[in-house]
């Protein structure tokens, strides 16, 4: 049975920060040799020591010690700090439904259908709607002719 290595929520979200704190990379800026203006020092630029990487839920799971993504489903459903999970996997949700503005958002489109989002609107009207409807057909004004040979001009 997984055993968590968090002992409290604020420790756990700790943890979940250090995760998305990781992934944002790191770098340190140099100047751009060849660039100095006249009077004006070189621009400067970033150079990544560490690239930044996409969120996922696996690299979650997995940097906050579970063995798998069941256990961390299940922990999410049943743990004594599943509101911090929650926290933590709505966090990586907002990163895919960002890149959902770039050119290309198939994959982001995949990655939110399988954390449960779907295409469809489910809202259910509040009112029943009839099952049967009644039509009452009324005559008004004169008979219609039915040859040309009826019609009076």
């Amino acid at each position: 049975m997984f055993q968590p290595c968090f002992s409290d929520e604020k420790s756990l979200i700790a943890r979940i920060d250090a995760y998305f704190n990781l992934i944002e990379g790191e770098y340190h800026l140099e100047n751009k040799p060849g660039k100095e203006a006249k009077d004006l020092p070189a621009p400067t630029q970033k150079v990544w020591d560490r690239n930044p990487e996409p969120a996922t839920l696996a690299d979650l799971a997995l940097f906050l010690g579970f063995n798998s993504i069941r256990a961390f489903d299940n922990y999410m459903e049943n743990g004594k700090f599943a509101e911090a999970l929650k926290w933590g996997h709505l966090r990586i949700e907002a990163s895919y439904e960002k890149k959902l503005h770039a050119q290309s958002a198939a994959g982001a489109i995949f990655a939110l259908k399988n954390m449960g989002w779907n295409e469809r609107n489910d809202i259910k009207p509040t009112e029943q709607q009839p099952k049967t409807i009644k039509v009452e057909i009324l005559e008004s004004g004169p008979k219609p002719a039915e040859s040309e040979k009826e019609v009076i001009l």
